[in-house]
């Protein structure tokens, strides 16, 4: 198995360029697999512009949910919508195939994809809040030890791919016979794309399969587990090449065969990366389908009961270590998009802000707790469920909800990003792309005076940044700094000193009934 390096394109980029002749239009395809829908950017590497994007599907790609806490996705959907994304993008942007130089892949995270030796799915995708794993993590936690799980993992097993993949063994006995190997969605997308199956160190430790302290894959973890290490994929960098547009696949894309995969990475390291968010100090947030503050450290200090998460960053090596320590409430953009649709289903997401900001700070005594999307790991896994505290028929309305719904995430990040300072993490400056809830003015300024940060807002997204990555990876920018020149900052939120008192009120109400919640 290959060994990870850090930032390995810096030695050996010179490997996806026996195809990159660099001419006049030097092109970079970002795609980003969501939950929601398959985003397709293309960079100009010469102005670091963003030229054509694509989205599919039109409206938010399905999740099959057989039982409550499950959530599946058919990987074939993902690829589908994926052609239909580039095709989007490709002609919006008059982009020939031969001007694609490198391609990169940021995805969502902790997704289970099973295929056997003819490379077929052997059944949907068990996606990142699907919460059917939660007592297999558990009972690895408490049988391997803690402090061992905290020191080679950096996380309890909780419910992470490796033991999504338990549930398969011990659940569906002839799925997991069948197996080849396991791999997480944009590993997919690439097998896809090159015919190879290949994961990334990053890509290893959010699925709990890596032991930082053995730099390897955690055999102790997959032995007890019932893992075959044969399962696991090979390694490649996070930068450099990971592999080539097959010709059985080039003229399907519209690609040129040849064309390299140069960058993958899951959602929230890469928005990280998206934002230049690389050293030590610095943090990231965002606020789609789910909600994640991302804090880049140099060391291991995790919280003993596991409510936040750390994984291997983008640009993480032994000799430099760069984790990840992120915060996430499953139930973000979903809980603003639940609400509209419930309560005014007619109006645009610009209409349903304006409807909230016509009610005070506090949502006059309303509280929502928006843990309805699984099992949350700021809560220690509970699946606490959705809820609506201090409702009046006679004097609350849609406007009322509209409110409480974005105080209520809000305040959730407010929670998660307390326990992140326990280990050590400043979020006095967060950096995050001009999207989702970031786009509501409610939102940002109640997180901004609740965590008493300053919130910079950019011009970018997750599908930016992975073709970003791309150009990096294959040696077109030879630096970060160099690839970041174009990053552009629109906004700075700041705290709302004249309301500070009345948006702690409302935070420590929050926080009250949270905690009765989890003590019922």
């Amino acid at each position: 198995m290959q060994k990870y390096t850090f930032f390995a394109f810096l030695q050996k980029s010179y490997l996806c360029r026996p195809i990159l002749r660099f001419r006049k239009m030097d092109c970079f395809l970002g795609i980003d697999l969501g939950s929601s829908s398959v985003k397709v950017s293309v960079l100009d590497g010469e102005t670091g512009k963003v030229v054509a994007k694509g989205l599919a599907p039109d409206t938010e790609a399905p999740i099959l949910s057989v039982q409550n806490g499950w959530a599946e996705q058919n990987p074939e959907d993902w690829w589908s919508y994926m052609k239909t994304a580039l095709r989007q993008a490709m002609a919006t942007g008059n982009v020939k195939a031969e001007d694609v130089k490198a391609i990169g892949i940021t995805y969502q995270m902790h997704g289970l994809v099973l295929v056997d030796k003819d490379l077929r799915v052997l059944r949907p995708s068990i996606i990142w809040c699907d919460s059917r794993a939660v007592s297999y993590g558990e009972k690895a936690f408490e049988k391997l030890g803690h402090d061992y799980c905290l020191t080679h993992l950096l996380n309890s097993p909780g419910n992470f791919t490796a033991a999504k993949l338990a549930w398969v063994r011990e659940n569906e006995p002839n799925t997991f016979n069948s197996i080849y190997k396991y791999m997480l969605p944009g590993d997919y997308l690439a097998m896809r794309m090159s015919g190879e199956v290949r994961t990334t160190v990053p890509g290893l430790s959010e699925g709990m399969s890596w032991d930082f302290a053995d730099n390897n894959v955690s055999d102790k973890l997959l032995s007890f587990f019932g893992i075959p290490r044969e399962m696991v994929a090979e390694t490649v960098p996070t930068f450099g090449e990971q592999g080539r547009v097959d010709k059985s696949v080039a003229a399907e894309l519209g690609l040129c065969e040849g064309t390299p995969v140069c960058y993958r990475a899951g959602d929230q390291p890469n928005n990280a990366f998206s934002l230049n968010v690389l050293n030590p100090g610095e943090i990231a947030a965002t606020a789609g389908t789910s909600g994640v503050v991302y804090g880049i450290s140099d060391k291991v200090s995790t919280d003993p009961r596991s409510r936040v998460n750390m994984f291997a960053h983008v640009n993480h090596s032994v000799e430099k270590p760069r984790l990840g320590v992120m915060h996430c409430t499953n139930g973000v953009g979903i809980m603003n998009a639940w609400m509209k649709r419930t309560v005014a289903p007619q109006v645009s997401y610009d209409q349903f802000n304006d409807m909230a900001a016509k009610v005070p700070i506090g949502s006059d005594g309303v509280t929502i707790l928006p843990f309805g999307n699984g099992a949350e790991r700021i809560l220690e896994n509970r699946q606490l469920g959705a809820s609506i505290h201090g409702i009046n028929f006679n004097n609350h309305n849609a406007n009322t909800l509209a409110r409480a719904a974005q105080e209520g995430v809000a305040f959730s990040f407010k929670y998660g990003m307390d326990i992140m300072q326990t280990t050590g993490m400043d979020t006095k400056v967060i950096r995050a792309g001009h999207a989702n809830m970031f786009l509501s003015p409610i939102f940002r300024t109640t997180l901004a005076t609740v965590a008493d940060a300053v919130i910079e807002l950019y011009d970018t997204d997750g599908s930016v940044g992975a073709a970003t990555g791309a150009a990096l990876g294959c040696g077109f920018f030879a630096t970060p700094e160099e690839a970041f020149r174009s990053l552009h900052k629109i906004e700075v939120v700041t705290p709302d000193r004249d309301h500070h008192n009345q948006y702690l009120e409302a935070y420590s109400r929050w926080e009250r009934i949270l905690r009765r919640e989890l003590n019922a």
